[in-house]
């Protein structure tokens, strides 16, 4: 009976041993050096546990592995193990690395499209960012709206793709929605387009909606708008930049983007207008400007009349 007795007692000192053991090593620091971002492909519990060992989320050791697995099975009801790319902080432990593939958010990578790119530029940016699959085609001109985007790995890019033109067709709305009614933008096709001349022409947020109105005042007037993005969208076909500058010569070519050869606006935007851009077409400035020129300082100065312009540009060639 003594011995019965004494062998129940070191069972159970045994059980209690492994518990507090299994506890430890369930809670306990891990192996993990640094904070590390992984991506957990899909598979069942010994693939997983396998990869994370091989990274050395988890002790490489039958107890750890042992550990790992009872633990899934024995939580399971808390849901389902992800595949994805997940970030495991430095030392992170079994409990917590179960917690994150259950229920962390996958790493968010960020891809920034910069107001003024063409569709094929953008496309070749959409193209080259990292951690996605496939590959996409340009869309349409003046289809992105330029932001921030935040994507995941393995994500398809023709879904980010869909993704910029909805936001495009969203911000275009609100903005028509919201606009200044003006004859000569007749439709949301005329404000991107204009929009996107507007957004070649300046960098600066102030001198928009002035260049929006000096434009608009020539299409008013059937003056041809004589921008010269427009001419190096003509000879690139949004390609790339012009790497030169525009000679008497190219402003003669014959082109419907050039808006010195037609007097009407270009048959598609030249480029992916940003928000400030477009709300300056639709809500431009007051008055009758219907010059400017670059006065060497990184703005433009405005004019009324081609006698106030040409004087103007011998200032600025004065310099």
């Amino acid at each position: 009976m003594r011995r019965f007795i004494f062998i129940g007692i070191a069972l159970l000192f045994c059980v209690l041993f492994l518990f507090i053991c299994g506890k430890y090593t369930y809670s306990g620091t891990g192996p993990l050096e640094n904070t590390k971002n992984i991506v957990v492909s899909k598979g069942n519990v010994k693939t997983i546990l396998n990869q994370l060992q091989n990274e050395h989320v988890i002790f490489s050791s039958y107890w750890s592995g042992f550990i790992f697995r009872i633990s899934v099975k024995l939580t399971e009801k808390t849901g389902m193990l992800h595949a994805a790319e997940f970030t495991f902080p430095k030392q992170v432990s079994i409990k917590q690395a179960i917690d994150i593939l259950r229920h962390a958010k996958p790493v968010q990578h960020k891809l920034t499209i910069p107001e003024g790119l063409t569709a094929f530029q953008i496309t070749n940016l959409i193209n080259e960012a990292p951690f996605m699959i496939g590959n996409v085609t340009p869309p349409e001109e003046g289809t992105i709206l330029p932001q921030t985007y935040a994507y995941e790995w393995g994500m398809n890019r023709e879904k980010i793709m869909y993704q910029m033109q909805i936001a495009m067709q969203k911000k275009l709305k609100k903005i028509w929605d919201n606009r200044e009614v003006i004859a000569e933008i007749k439709t949301q096709q005329d404000l991107v387009t204009l929009a996107s001349i507007v957004e070649k022409e300046t960098a600066l947020k102030r001198e928009r909606p002035l260049i929006a109105r000096v434009f608009i005042n020539r299409m008013h007037t059937g003056m041809k708008l004589q921008s010269d993005p427009t001419v190096a969208y003509a000879l690139t076909d949004g390609k790339n930049d012009l790497d030169r500058p525009l000679t008497r010569k190219d402003w003669e070519i014959v082109n419907p983007y050039n808006t010195y050869w037609t007097n009407m606006l270009p048959p598609t935007p030249i480029c992916s207008p940003g928000e400030a851009a477009m709300e300056a077409v639709a809500h431009p400035a007051e008055g009758k400007i219907l010059y400017f020129v670059a006065n060497g300082t990184g703005g433009h100065s405005f004019s009324i009349t081609l006698t106030q312009h040409n004087r103007n540009v011998r200032l600025i060639k004065k310099r």
